[in-house]
């Protein structure tokens, strides 16, 4: 995906990027190159690609949502789709929830050279945090994490009755998804809807936007093992 075709994707969706905003992007790609050569980040760090296959890819599920208030990127590893949104919607407050530290390390040195703000890095993990913080986010998302069942329990508990839980799926998420109504509803979720799209170059995605309508329960997250062992 080149640069020029990036941004035409863009503003077919209504997203219109600034200079200052592109220069954030283009020095975010660069410093995930320079960094992924000191501890394993991604596979993905030719600038083309990651145009495409991280910037577009985390943008995808929330051009239809209006892009305000609070979100939680659980597990945002590179700081995907977190930082990209921050760069984007420089309005929105962005927790990222990341258990790994070397990966902290690389996301508050980039949320300093990007100049973010109202931006935070938290190393925890998403279950634990859930635990301590419950109801606080209108958007909270996960990308590349675990199956919908588990991921809806260690998760839900964060997102503010009212607002969304964001999965961002791979080709098969649908039935994933939707095979996951008991846990979805379980934690105070309804199945909004299930889009099918598509990065640059022909790869499928599919986003589940859940709705949340009422507070999960408190006995839930339970405990990780538990969860691996019995999900909802």
């Amino acid at each position: 995906m080149l640069k020029e075709e990036f941004i035409k994707e863009l503003e077919k969706q209504n997203l219109i990027l600034n200079d200052k905003q592109l220069a954030q992007l283009d020095k975010y790609a660069a410093f995930l190159k320079e960094y992924n050569e000191k501890i394993n980040l991604t596979a993905i760090v030719e600038y083309e690609e990651v145009l495409d296959k991280h910037f577009y890819d985390s943008l995808l599920g929330f051009f239809d949502l209006k892009m305000e208030g609070s979100l939680a990127d659980i597990g945002t590893g590179a700081g995907f789709p977190g930082v990209v949104l921050k760069i984007c919607y420089p309005e929105l407050k962005v927790s990222l929830i990341e258990p790994i530290k070397k990966r902290c390390v690389f996301l508050e040195e980039l949320i300093k050279l990007l100049d973010l703000k109202d931006i935070e890095v938290i190393n925890i993990r998403g279950e634990d945090y859930s635990l301590e913080t419950r109801e606080k986010y209108d958007y909270v998302t996960a990308r590349a994490v675990s199956n919908m069942s588990i991921l809806i329990e260690v998760c839900g508990a964060l997102v503010k009755k009212g607002g969304y839980f964001v999965a961002l799926k791979g080709s098969s998420g649908k039935e994933e998804i939707l095979n996951s109504k008991k846990a979805i509803k379980t934690m105070g979720f309804k199945i909004k809807d299930i889009k099918e799209k598509e990065l640059f170059d022909g790869s499928k995605r599919v986003i589940g936007y859940l709705f949340k309508e009422a507070v999960s329960p408190k006995r839930f997250p339970r405990k990780y093992s538990i969860i691996k062992e019995r999900p909802l």
